[in-house]
């Protein structure tokens, strides 16, 4: 196998985390999509969470998330960590606070690198400690009158 500086483009990329951030307002799959272009990746991995409209059997009426002030930094330091554990040309990851409906957009994350395993693997990684870590919290009212609370 050759080595990696017998082939620059593999190099690693100056800045991969190209994007992270904590929106109030609608998300945009292809602003998330364009922040991991790279020349260098084969392969991109992208992931959209939307809104249902159910959940746990019941019907959702209602939907906000919400977050703490560290929840940016948090996003921040997951993306770090993926970056570190694979070999990332590019990194984006935006969530959705506020009201939302059903079939809005909550969260939209991408990853590309130089291989698509390895583009699967790490989006999937971001997105599960996104939602894992990351203190947002997501306020479900059901259509019977009843609400959750649901969060990292």
């Amino acid at each position: 196998m050759a080595s990696t500086s017998d082939h620059p483009g593999e190099q690693a990329a100056q800045d991969p985390i190209r994007l992270i951030g904590i929106r109030e307002t609608a998300l945009s799959v292809d602003e998330v999509f364009r922040a991991v272009g790279d020349d260098a990746a084969g392969g991109t991995a992208l992931f959209v969470g939307t809104v249902r409209n159910h959940d746990g059997g019941a019907d959702v009426a209602e939907l906000g998330y919400s977050c703490h002030p560290s929840a940016e930094a948090e996003m921040r330091r997951i993306a770090e960590k993926v970056v570190a554990e694979f070999p990332v040309r590019a990194l984006a990851a935006v969530h959705r606070v506020g009201d939302l409906r059903v079939g809005d957009l909550a969260v939209v994350v991408a990853v590309s690198c130089p291989h698509r395993g390895e583009a699967f693997e790490a989006c999937r990684k971001l997105i599960d400690d996104l939602k894992h870590e990351v203190p947002i919290w997501k306020h479900q009212k059901f259509s019977d009158g009843t609400e959750e609370w649901v969060g990292a």
